[in-house]
């Protein structure tokens, strides 16, 4: 996960100036964290940024603090509010109903400006999302355990210009991007262009090695080709050879067979370039091929 933690340090970096934003971002990591509802919010987390940005975030947002924050150090901590006036606060911010029994969703109404949506987005991904490291494999995904949000979040990454897809996975509802570069606009447009061309750097070196592993196999399978053609080719002058047969052939076929045995590394096309005066590598093939014709009948 040491990609998705420097995605995440990224993210956190920019301070947000609008309140809107502010609010939209704190929004997506509340939809996408461990806990929310009227009686709690629970955000869980092991990204030492976000540690960091969660009390200023909250107080620009809605001008609350966290009820406890976990202690300075590293590994997973967890903020909570639990004040009934707080909570109500945060619910009032988005015009969510003050009712347990009740269903989260995503307010739209809300996030109707392209920043907005973006800095919800960032916040989702902050609390619920990962991303595979791009030299292993091409993977993102926002997972929430709210049924409606996960339902609704296609419709808001589509409004925003993108194609993802959908699974259900122990409970939570998963939305994710398979493509590198649906991960790379992705980033970029959370705002983590660092990231984005880490992703476009490791694509361009997983093809450039991919490309030189098929021709290493390429040639490794031409000269495996070579090696089986020249056995049987020196198989065949050895049998004209024993049959007493190979100095009485006419002279091409004898300088062809001549080359073979004291070349047998090279490839038609190098034995061609060898005759006096050269010749084409299907010519050459042309002399082997009666060679080992004749071979066939000694």
């Amino acid at each position: 996960m040491a990609f998705s933690a420097d995605v995440k340090q990224e993210l956190c970096r920019p301070a947000v100036s609008r309140k809107c934003c502010n609010q939209a971002e704190a929004y997506g990591i509340l939809l996408f964290c461990g806990a929310f509802h009227s009686r709690q919010a629970r955000i869980v987390t092991e990204c030492a940024a976000l540690k960091e940005r969660l009390p200023s975030l909250f107080r620009r947002a809605f001008k609350v603090s966290f009820d406890q924050i976990p202690e300075a150090g590293e590994g997973k901590g967890a903020f909570l509010i639990e004040d009934p006036a707080k909570l109500k606060t945060v619910f009032d911010a988005f015009d969510l109903e003050w009712d347990a029994s009740v269903s989260l969703h995503i307010n739209l109404a809300r996030l109707e400006e392209e920043h907005c949506r973006a800095s919800f987005l960032r916040g989702a991904f902050l609390a619920g999302g990962s991303v595979t490291d791009p030299m292993k494999g091409y993977h993102l995904e926002l997972a929430t355990s709210h049924y409606h949000v996960g339902r609704e979040l296609p419709a808001l990454l589509r409004e925003a210009g993108f194609e993802p897809k959908e699974t259900e996975r122990k409970g939570n509802h998963v939305v994710y991007f398979k493509h590198s570069d649906h991960i790379e606009d992705f980033l970029t447009f959370l705002g983590a262009p660092v990231s984005a061309m880490a992703v476009m750097a490791a694509k361009i070196e997983r093809d450039l090695r991919g490309s030189v592993n098929r021709q290493v196999n390429c040639d490794s399978a031409n000269l495996d080709k070579t090696v089986a053609a020249a056995r049987e080719q020196l198989a065949a002058i050895e049998r004209l050879r024993d049959a007493g047969r190979l100095d009485s052939l006419p002279d091409k076929l004898r300088e062809a067979a001549r080359l073979r045995i004291g070349n047998p590394e090279l490839n038609l096309a190098q034995l061609g370039a060898l005759c006096d005066p050269p010749v084409s590598k299907s010519a050459f093939n042309h002399r082997m091929r009666k060679l080992m014709e004749l071979a066939g009948g000694a």
